[in-house]
């Protein structure tokens, strides 16, 4: 079987988002030198050149701090990112004392930290996603027109700028994340179907070849040996079941396959036919349908005889599924239900119809004299149209 180390899978989750974090440090590297250059080419003007100097080293030491941080997965918390924006903003906010009014009010001089102040909502962005991303760059942009004091269409373009990038990078370290934890599902479901196949080779070379010989040479034998030989034919059907039976997955959205829950009740009388494809429905829609269907077989077994066979077929038809159970029993004589419930025996109307209700699904009884039963139901996914 291929090796597939634990590693390989956690580095797949670990961090996705990695090559956006790199992109910050690199970014505020390069807008730190463009801060330094702006303090240097406009000194001379300010009001207070000390203080420039003092918040540039800050700036300076902040982004080795950073810088560090961000590229480790202990920097990329939520508490390191705030204080980088409520310092970033709290440095900007000095240019009143720096700067002096003939600056602030030019439209060509930046403020002290100039672009080195976006930073924040690209790391806000890549932490948090798209709305985090936004609401970074919304706050970098409300500190840049106190600072300036005067509104302006240079200063709602930078704002929106702002804004927008954040929410770029969001969106970006969001679809990396989800990508990452479809491939490390990608890499367990490979796993998975490598180890079926191995143990599939392992069991008909070994188990299933004995339990068929089993069951052949009971049933040549007669009288009691017979009985060994029903017994196993229903074991070597059921490891079949087991050892075709899909893969459990699911998805981001926490969504799992109904089918492995369905194959499983397979037996020598029940019958089980799904689609070829995966049929995702929610853990407790799944959970509900496969309790459902036991629950049926669990009635043809004790109540349509021991020669009864049961049929149960799944129907993926895109926004609704389908799941039918039905026997060739005697069928249900007309007001057995009700009859039932009344005198508190309440399996069909908790176990079958209250599921169903739960579900928000619909509910359809075929059965007469001799005609079998058949049980039809239809589950609608979430936020299709019924």
């Amino acid at each position: 079987m291929p090796k597939l180390p634990a590693e390989r899978v956690t580095k797949a989750i670990d961090d996705p988002a990695t090559p956006l974090w790199r992109g910050t440090i690199a970014l505020r590297i390069v807008t730190f030198l463009f801060a330094a250059a702006n303090v240097i080419a406009n000194q001379s003007e300010y009001i207070r050149p000390w203080l420039a100097w003092t918040t540039l080293g800050v700036m300076a030491l902040w982004s080795v701090f950073t810088s560090r941080a961000y590229s480790t997965t202990w920097g990329r918390r939520w508490p390191i990112v705030l204080i980088d924006l409520a310092l970033t903003c709290g440095l900007m906010s000095l240019s009143q004392l720096i700067m002096s009014d003939h600056q602030l009010l030019t439209l060509n001089v930046p403020l002290i930290t100039t672009i080195w102040a976006c930073v924040p909502a690209v790391a806000l962005g890549a932490l948090g996603g798209a709305a985090a991303g936004f609401a970074g760059g919304l706050t970098v942009g409300l500190f840049t027109y106190l600072s300036k004091g005067v509104p302006s269409l240079d200063l709602l373009r930078d704002v929106v700028l702002l804004a927008g990038a954040g929410m770029v990078v969001g969106m970006a370290s969001a679809t990396a994340r989800r990508s990452a934890v479809r491939l490390a599902q990608a890499l367990r479901t490979e796993a998975a179907t490598a180890e079926r196949e191995r143990l599939a080779r392992s069991i008909h070379d070994s188990v299933l070849q004995v339990l068929a010989r089993v069951r052949k040479r009971g049933l040549e034998v007669g009288g009691e040996a017979a009985e060994l030989a029903k017994l196993a034919g229903e074991q070597e059907v059921a490891l079949r079941n087991l050892v075709a039976a899909a893969p459990t997955d699911s998805t981001v959205d926490g969504e799992i396959d109904l089918r492995p829950g369905l194959q499983l009740l397979a037996t020598p009388k029940v019958q089980v036919s799904t689609p070829a494809t995966q049929v995702m429905l929610t853990a407790t829609t799944a959970v509900e349908l496969t309790s459902l269907v036991r629950e049926a077989l669990s009635n043809v077994d004790k109540h349509a005889g021991e020669d009864a066979r049961a049929w149960v077929l799944l129907e993926d038809l895109g926004e609704e599924i389908v799941l039918s159970v039905r026997d060739d029993g005697p069928g249900i004589p007309e007001g057995r239900i009700a009859s039932a419930a009344a005198e508190g025996r309440m399996g069909i109307e908790k176990s079958i119809k209250g599921r169903v209700e739960s579900l928000g699904g619909t509910l359809e009884l075929q059965t007469g004299p001799g005609e079998g039963t058949e049980w039809e139901v239809r589950v609608f996914r979430k936020g299709a149209a019924r």
